[in-house]
């Protein structure tokens, strides 16, 4: 089965965390933390920080590694570094997302989550 490696942003602000909502693929319309696909010779981190720009028009520092997923989906294996993120510069403009909201910790389970990202919502939920 194929690994596909990735990261992913998660940004609290004032005790919300920013979900996007994606807007193509298998589960359009699911709910996810922003980030993507690492490219060849990219550090995690330089990944996150050039997806975040592409995705939200916006500048983030990325802090620790929170917790890393693996997860089986159907088609392939998912390796997914998530790393906390503050806003450094930017509007988090939506640029490939369907929708964005913040959520606050008695929000966290109104959106349906990607089934990767359920894991680290858990996890999230104790810092909000």
């Amino acid at each position: 089965m194929q690994t596909k490696k990735v990261v992913a942003a998660v940004i609290i602000k004032d005790g919300q965390l920013f979900a996007t909502q994606r807007g193509y693929g298998n589960y359009k319309d699911w709910w996810e933390f922003p980030g993507g696909k690492i490219e060849p010779g990219e550090t995690p981190q330089e990944a996150l920080r050039r997806e975040i720009r592409e995705e939200l028009a916006t500048t983030v520092s990325v802090g620790e590694l929170l917790y890393t997923v693996e997860y089986d989906y159907p088609e392939f294996h998912l390796s997914m570094q998530c790393f906390r993120c503050t806003i450094e510069a930017g509007e988090l403009t939506l640029l490939e997302h369907e929708a964005a909201r913040w959520l606050d910790k008695d929000e966290l389970q109104s959106v349906q989550w990607l089934p990767a990202d359920i894991a680290i919502v858990e996890k999230v939920r104790a810092m909000l």
